[in-house]
This record gives C-alpha cells, structure tokens and sequence, in this order.
C-alpha cells in the first residue's frame, strides 16, 4: 500500500476515538484564545478581526456575545474575574456593561497588533503581536501586574500559543512564521528565560502552529491552522497522535471542565453570510487531564 495511502488509514483510525462535538457557531472569521473560566463554569473565545468575544455556559450550552468594539488579539483572565483584554496596541479591563477601561495605550506600535497572550505564573502575562505589513518585528512582551511592558524577543510575523511545562522549568512559544514550536529554560523562581531551542518544527503539509496546551503530564497540544487538527506530542517532541478535525483552520485550544479533560477548540474560516461549519467552537473529550490556567494581576 503506499505510504500516503497508509498515513491517511492511520489518520482516520486514529480520529475514530474521538467525539467531535459542535457546541456554537458564531461563523467567527478567526475564532481564537478559548479560555476556561471554572469560577462560572464558561469558556470564552474572541473572533479577532470581528472585535467580538462570547462567552459559553457548558453546562445549558448557552452562548452569547459579551464584547463587540475594536479588534482584541486575546485575552486573560483576572484574578478578580474579570477579562484583560489585549486590543489592537492597547490592553484594559472588560467592564460588565461590555466597555473596557484602558490600562495602557499606545504600546509599541511599531510591532503590530495583539495576537494571542496568556498569564504567567506571577500575576504578568506573556502577550505576543503580530510583525507589522507581514514584516519580522512581531515577538513576545512581558507585562509585570504593576502594568510595565517589556519586549522579551522579536523576528516573527506571527507569535501564538504558550505553554509552561507542570513544574514551570521549561515554557513553550510557538512561532508560527518559522513554523516551530520553541522551549526555553525557565526558572520558576524569578521568571527568568534561557536556552532557547526549537522543539518541534512541522512539516509544511501539516499546515503551521497556531495556539496550544500543555496538559499535566507536560506534553503539547497543537492547534494547525491549515492542518484539519490538533497534534499532540510527548515529551521529546515526538507526534502520539492527531485529533482530526471538520473544519481546515484549527486555531487554538484550552483544557476546561471539572475534571479539565474536555479539550475546548476555536476554528477560523466563517462569515456572518455563511452556513459552513468554519469558525466553530468545538468540545473533544480525551484521556488526558489539563492544567489550570494562571490569573493575571494586572492592575488590582
């Protein structure tokens, strides 16, 4: 049999055990950042382009959209149970009526806007931009709960998802203009990065990185825009296996529910004028337990 023929036998073998559950479709142009809330019991998602941000009890599966304004590029959530949200060069707070009160404006403009940003283990977030006119001048910034922004590194297009290993000894950055998925040394003292390296770098015909999770036994969970999936790797990198998907742009991916083994997934690809299942929120069950989401602490 020729190997094309046998690695897609060995992809649908592998998605057979997995229920692929449609659970909203707001037709999102790019559904992104999904995050567990376990306080309330909701996942939250944003449609970036669309400056829309929904909410989802899991429980009724009720849905609705809680934000629309300016574009957010993601989004944290407080240790007061509020939204951080990172807008285009600015980041604030998600106020009940759904009006945000700026923290900080007119943040390095020069690097492109907001994409993708999750909280530290310190109360900070990591927060990474796009590179502005598709140049290499996006990267990854820090912002300390007392609000100061730093840039920690630079010469991506496009920086994505992030992921600390369970005993924060090592973070992941995905870099998805070079198509690799980095690991740097972290000390869970001080926070501080070293020894960068690549871990694990995708072929082309699997479609490029996009967001992803570290579930509690350190391995990576890989959204693929352009992939049909999510690709799940063990500790050295190499690929277990691979969650096939309905919809081609797979863009990010969060572990929520009680027992955080509920694999909570945004795709991209939708319009308001469209009947397709591009840009749906999805739920896999898997085998595997997540680990909880840090909270920022970002002005409080």
């Amino acid at each position: 049999m020729p190997k094309d023929l046998l690695d897609l036998v060995y992809s649908i073998m592998l998605s057979m055990k997995f229920d692929i559950e449609p659970l909203a479709n707001a037709h999102c142009d790019t559904g992104e950042n999904p995050l567990w809330d376990a306080d309330k019991r909701l996942i939250y998602w944003e449609d970036i382009p669309n400056g829309r941000v929904f909410q989802l009890n899991v429980d009724t599966l009720e849905w609705s959209k809680i934000y629309d304004g300016p574009l957010v590029g993601g989004f944290t959530l407080q240790e007061d149970g509020r939204l951080l949200l990172f807008r285009e060069n600015e980041f604030g707070i998600l106020q009940d009526d759904g009006s945000v009160q700026s923290l900080a404006r007119d943040l390095f403009p020069e690097t492109g806007r907001f994409n993708d940003v999750m909280a530290d283990p310190f109360g900070g977030v990591l927060a990474g931009t796009m590179g502005k006119e598709r140049g290499l001048n996006g990267g990854l910034f820090h912002v300390s709960p007392s609000g100061e922004m730093k840039q920690l590194w630079t010469g991506s297009n496009c920086s994505n998802g992030m992921g600390y290993s369970p005993d924060r000894k090592t973070f992941y950055w995905t870099n998805t203009t070079a198509k690799t998925i980095f690991a740097f040394d972290h000390d869970p003292q001080n926070g501080q990065f070293s020894n960068v390296r690549a871990f694990i770098q995708t072929p082309i015909h699997e479609g490029s990185p996009d967001g992803m999770a570290v579930d509690a036994n350190g391995e990576i969970w890989s959204a693929r825009w352009g992939g049909w999936g999510i690709f799940h790797y063990d500790l050295e990198g190499k690929l277990i296996e691979k969650i096939e998907m309905p919809v081609e742009r797979v863009s990010s991916l969060i572990f929520g529910d009680d027992d955080l083994q509920s694999l909570y997934i945004t795709t991209a690809g939708g319009k308001d004028d469209s009947d397709t299942a591009d840009g749906t929120l999805y739920r896999v069950r898997v085998n595997v337990k997540g680990q909880p989401e840090y909270r920022s602490r970002v002005g409080l």
